[in-house]
């Protein structure tokens, strides 16, 4: 399990102002009679008499408390003052974010937290807490993160909270609720994460209200649930329903919906056959159910659907599919193709010579300058090849933009309008049989994968007279040349920055995990990262790329750019994966500190690095965070920290860096945290 550690940013003076100016003297006693009270600050000593300077107390500019955070307090040493009813939270009007996870707290959830009409954020997870949800929290209409897991709870889920409009992140997994699920937690429209796993919740799943796209990760696993499942499944991209008691076949999927990406169905009773589709997702878990694995014996070529999936995807102790069926099935099938393959070695020459006549026909009779880049994958250039020269006049210096270790980059407009990179061999290099290779390398990485942050290759040309490859055009240019400019850093603000290292994160868990062989880039930079006009990602230069082959021991030449090599390299010589992992974390943390961590870096076991502040790191030529990407922040830095671990397998995962950016909120207050504090959150 992830420790979900999730507390609020104290940034809503904006939105408070309205209540500032009416808070009184007796008011704000109120309050710190009410903290006085509970006992939890009773182990501290010589303590302020300004309740807001206490550990974990945060109150706006009028001296009212808007944030309570257990994790800047000690925990009380009397087990008598662990009860949640000690602190009288109505005397917190204002209050925006509530923490008091982790405490050990014992007791009912009180009912009048549904009078804090300005909670954000209530965290009261990883406790003792018995009794029932209350209904009154439905009257939280500005809550946006609700985390009650890892506590005693029973009862039902209440009605009322499909109300929360705002609710981003419901997590009340490991109790012991019982009863329904509320069809209205599957209806709402700000939904990004619903987790309701390990308790004793039953009957039918209501999917068939669920609103599609639903959530992007939805856990329901470890409970009771029975009936069958409908298509409404795929409105999720992460969705988890083991270990219940569903049956009943699984429908088909793909003729509805793209969103499902992850699914877990083992430890059901499902039945029927498996589709052959649901092999092709990036996770499926379809063990320890009752499927219908026989063959069709009056096809003998037939593939069997069960085929398509790895085998441990499908694995059952009485049920297991005849996986030596398949592979005795692939041999047949390959004899198969030997056969026809004699009987197309006589046809195809007869049928290739009357193409071959046909195209010179139509070639001569129709103009070369058409600027059709796919007749590059057609023709190897020789059709596009002189409206490349034209447009750059054979590669003239002024449309060059940029010069890397083998080549050069050239901007060109063709006819058609389009505008294209392209990347050059030198005629020096082309000589050599490395960057040779490595060019060669980069356009057989390039054909092979396809991804919206990847850069995208248009054509090529591999003649020995010249020898270019044609891309995607990046208007902004390389995420190094932004940072180093004063005027573009400053246009990349916080959010478009974070959106940048997420764009990065999802292209290389793509490569790593989505590929049918994980493929290592070997040489993530900053340099590498490129930026169209909107400011999105891609990562490029394939050059040094390398397929991972399973059964060998991967060993290579160290390679890639100095900075951001990971460590290991420099002994094992082994690539992997998380050599990868290593150098994202490097850029990422470049790109929040504008300039290259490598002090920071080498310095990270020493206790005063440690002890700076999160806020203290950050590019000086933009403002600090707001409210909205403060919580973004925090999360780059845990995340990139892990990353730079200095063993590899303590490492995340880009799928794990990829998700944990997509759907996970790590609130701290901001402007107080240290590195210390951001790397002690464990969310992986």
């Amino acid at each position: 399990m992830f420790l979900l550690r999730r507390v609020m940013a104290l940034y809503m003076m904006a939105e408070l102002s309205s209540v500032i100016g009416s808070m009184s003297p007796s008011s704000i006693n109120q309050e710190r009679q009410a903290l006085l009270h509970s006992g939890w600050w009773n182990d501290y000593q010589n303590i302020s008499s300004d309740h807001c300077h206490w550990p974990g107390i945060f109150c706006n500019e009028a001296g009212s408390v808007t944030y309570i955070y257990s994790g800047s307090m000690k925990i009380p040493s009397s087990k008598e003052l662990l009860w949640i009813v000690n602190l009288n939270i109505t005397a917190f009007p204002n209050l925006v974010n509530l923490d008091l996870s982790g405490m050990g707290l014992r007791g009912s959830i009180p009912t009048e937290i549904g009078s804090l009409t300005n909670l954000t954020s209530l965290v009261l997870s990883n406790n003792r807490l018995q009794g029932s949800i209350p209904p009154t929290l439905g009257r939280l209409e500005k809550l946006v993160h609700l985390y009650l897991h890892s506590n005693q709870i029973e009862g039902h889920i209440p009605e009322e909270l499909g109300n929360l409009s705002r609710l981003e992140l419901l997590q009340l997994s490991h109790n012991k609720i019982s009863g329904l699920l509320p069809p209205k937690l599957l209806e709402m429209d700000q939904m990004s994460s619903l987790n309701l796993s390990s308790n004793q919740l039953c009957g039918s799943i209501p999917l068939k209200t669920m609103r599609c796209p639903f959530a992007s990760i939805v856990d329901l696993s470890h409970n009771l649930f029975n009936g069958n499942i409908t298509s409404q499944i795929g409105c999720v991209h992460d969705l988890n329903l083991s270990h219940n008691f569903l049956d009943g076949e699984i429908p088909f999927l793909f003729t509805w919906s793209s969103e499902l990406s992850r699914l877990d169905l083992s430890y059901n009773n499902l039945s029927g056959k498996v589709h052959k589709e649901l092999a092709s997702l990036s996770y499926i878990n379809l063990s320890y159910n009752s499927f219908d694995f026989s063959q069709n014996l009056n096809s003998v070529s037939e593939v069997p659907n069960y085929c398509f999936f790895h085998e441990d995807s499908l694995i059952n102790d009485h049920r297991m599919p005849n996986f030596t069926y398949c592979h005795l099935l692939n041999q047949t099938n390959a004899q198969t193709r030997k056969s026809k393959l004699v009987i197309m070695l006589i046809v195809l020459p007869i049928i290739f010579f009357n193409l071959l006549l046909l195209l010179s026909i139509l070639y001569f009779s129709r103009s070369t300058k058409n600027g059709d880049l796919f007749s590059i994958w057609n023709y190897d250039g020789k059709i596009a090849f002189e409206d490349i020269i034209e447009a750059t006049e054979d590669f003239d210096l002024k449309y060059c933009i940029g010069t890397g270790a083998y080549g050069s980059v050239y901007r060109a407009q063709l006819p058609s309008g389009n505008i294209v990179a392209l990347k050059k061999l030198h005629r020096v290099e082309s000589q050599n049989p490395s960057f040779d290779k490595s060019f060669r390398n980069e356009v057989k990485m390039l054909t092979e994968i396809r991804h919206k942050n990847i850069v995208k290759l248009h054509g090529f040309c591999l003649h020995n007279r010249c020898m270019f490859l044609v891309y995607q055009y990046m208007e902004r240019g390389s995420l190094f040349y932004i940072l180093n400019n004063e005027v573009e850093a400053k246009e990349l603000n916080w959010s478009k920055r974070v959106n940048v290292i997420k764009g990065m994160a999802q292209a290389l868990s793509y490569m790593h995990h989505d590929c049918t062989t994980p493929i290592v880039h070997r040489d993530v930079t900053s340099s590498n990262v490129l930026l169209n006009s909107q400011l999105e990602a891609c990562v490029s230069d394939f050059g040094t790329a390398r397929l991972l082959d399973p059964d060998s021991s991967n060993q290579t030449l160290v390679v890639g750019t100095y900075g951001y090599i990971a460590p290991e390299l420099a002994y094992t010589l082994s690539v992997t994966e998380k050599c990868d992992v290593y150098s994202f974390g490097v850029v990422a943390l470049e790109m929040l500190m504008g300039k290259h961590p490598r002090e920071l870096i080498s310095s990270l076991s020493n206790p005063t690095t440690q002890n700076m502040l999160v806020s203290d790191l950050l590019d000086s030529r933009l403002p600090l965070p707001l409210q909205k990407d403060a919580p973004d922040i925090d999360l780059v830095v845990n995340i990139a920290l892990s990353c730079l671990c200095s063993k590899p397998n303590l490492r995340p995962s880009m799928q794990q860096v990829a998700e944990k950016l997509s759907s996970f909120k790590l609130q701290m207050p901001f402007h107080e945290v240290s590195i210390h504090q951001v790397i002690g959150q464990d969310i992986f």
